[in-house]
């Protein structure tokens, strides 16, 4: 998942937010204020590098600690990821451990968090093969054009599904006609091609529309049966393929964005 409506615009704000309410001011008990530093990512992008969905990250520290939700709700993304430990160079690849949060709850896995933060590991020089999640090891690859991780549907959350007849129809929806639940309405842009549309909401995560979507392009992958290539929110891309084994790889293109400081 990522920053769709609950995201856009967190991080301008994040720093007013993140600990206003009473026991989260350490100041008033004498202490300093902490700031930390969130890197912004946008995962999945199309080929020109817009729109995609917002991520943001942090190394995890004893200022972090045990703040990760108060931490999450008050970036607004729809997730943020705490990086953890990045393991030592290991014969069978380096590892990393994360974690994943909306801004209701911390989420076992999650598709756009896992691809967005191999994509940054990488990009910092500590690529990884494998990311250690609550649900399971999450297995990376980098084809130098695309960022694919590897998991297992049935760590996907429950989707409600809406198989529309268009994708006119799919951009119809109105956001704000879902109040609870988590439900991914998409339709054809192409069906020979493997073409999708798709739009999802999770008020039930705190996310009024999430502009990408990677666990439920593993979903919906498995759904139908078939290999895909969503377009989904505004314009983000996601490609996916199914293995053997029964697992599904979801990939796609991710850049830098911005880094914001968040006072604590």
């Amino acid at each position: 998942m990522g920053a769709g409506a609950a995201g856009r615009g967190g991080g301008a704000d994040a720093a007013a937010r993140v600990g206003e309410a009473p026991q989260a001011r350490p100041w008033e008990a004498g202490f300093m204020a902490e700031t930390i530093d969130v890197v912004v990512v946008r995962v999945f992008t199309d080929d020109r590098g817009a729109n995609g969905n917002e991520l943001g990250i942090l190394r995890s520290s004893p200022a972090t600690h045990n703040r990760e939700q108060e931490i999450a709700t008050g970036l607004g993304f729809s997730e943020t990821v705490f990086v953890d430990e990045v393991g030592p160079d290991a014969p069978e690849g380096r590892g990393a451990t994360i974690r994943i949060f909306t801004p209701a709850s911390e989420l076992p896995f999650a598709g756009h968090p896992s691809v967005g933060t191999a994509w940054w590991l990488a990009h910092e020089h500590m690529s990884v093969a494998v990311l250690h999640e609550k649900a399971g090891d999450v297995t990376v690859r980098d084809d130098g054009n695309l960022t694919w991780i590897t998991a297992d549907p049935a760590w996907t959350p429950t989707f409600e599904w809406l198989p529309l007849r268009s994708p006119e129809d799919v951009d119809a929806l109105d956001p704000l006609a879902f109040t609870s639940g988590q439900h991914y309405a998409y339709a054809w842009l192409d069906e020979e091609k493997g073409l999708l549309r798709a739009r999802m909401f999770a008020p039930a995560m705190g996310i009024i529309e999430d502009e990408a979507t990677g666990a439920a392009a593993i979903a919906v992958t498995t759904r139908l049966g078939r290999d895909l290539s969503i377009s989904q929110g505004e314009g983000s891309e996601l490609f996916t393929e199914r293995g053997d084994d029964g697992l599904v790889r979801v990939g796609g293109r991710t850049i830098y964005d911005r880094t914001i400081a968040v006072s604590l």
